[in-house]
């Protein structure tokens, strides 16, 4: 084994397996419903991306949200407050979701007629990077203030997503940040890698990723155009 690699034993991947399984069935339950897995680390901005979103869009799609933290449930509160459907799930410690909990918070949830679910991941972009929650897409947000050198060290989470906000991108000017540098190490890892910078703050990109998320939802159930 090369040095510094790791080698996953037995009972981790018996454990994604598992999870694995796990998702695929949260897919069949889900076959009218466009679920998107929002990752990035703590303090990125996803729980304000949610709640603008839930602003603009709320008059065209039904939207719902799974929030998971280690403890609290101050982002749902804060979901519910704007009025979105939010629920969430309270990893008690853990670094992630797992399709099992989303499973079986789909049960305490209201789905009828919801066209778009997110789930907003635990900020961390490691493990979740690992977890498959039977989404149909994953978007990763990485903040203008967290340093541009982020998809080269968790190449994984920028492997498995499809699409990347540069979040807070009204800081830019005043933080050592390069947007092109960050897409270019990104679509290294991942060229398919779709990029948007986004300021919930001032708006920009707002509407880019209002437009990429109608679109999946179209597409999701088999509207052209």
């Amino acid at each position: 084994m090369p040095v510094g690699s790791v080698q996953c034993d037995n009972t981790t991947l018996n454990l994604l397996k598992a999870n694995d399984f796990v998702a695929k069935a949260i897919r069949e339950r889900l076959k009218d419903v466009c679920v998107i897995n929002v990752c990035s680390s703590p303090g990125s901005g996803k729980t304000t991306l949610m709640q603008e979103t839930g602003k603009r869009l709320s008059s065209e799609l039904n939207i719902a949200v799974l929030v998971g933290d280690p403890e609290t449930e101050r982002d749902a509160v804060r979901m519910r407050e704007v009025g979105i459907n939010a629920l969430q799930i309270v990893t008690g410690g853990m670094c992630h979701i797992e399709a099992q909990m989303v499973l079986q918070a789909l049960d305490h949830i209201n789905l009828d007629g919801v066209d778009l679910l997110f789930i907003e991941n635990v900020g961390n972009l490691l493990c979740p990077a690992a977890f498959d929650l039977g989404e149909d897409y994953r978007v990763t947000l990485l903040a203008s203030t967290e340093g541009d050198d982020k998809p080269k060290k968790y190449p994984r989470m920028f492997l498995t997503s499809e699409l990347m906000l540069v979040s807070k991108a009204d800081l830019l000017p005043y933080v050592p940040f390069s947007v092109e540098a960050v897409t270019k190490d990104a679509r290294e890892v991942n060229p398919n890698l779709e990029v948007i910078s986004i300021s919930t703050l001032n708006g920009e990109g707002i509407d880019a990723w209002c437009s990429w998320l109608k679109d999946k939802v179209r597409a999701k159930k088999g509207i052209k155009g």
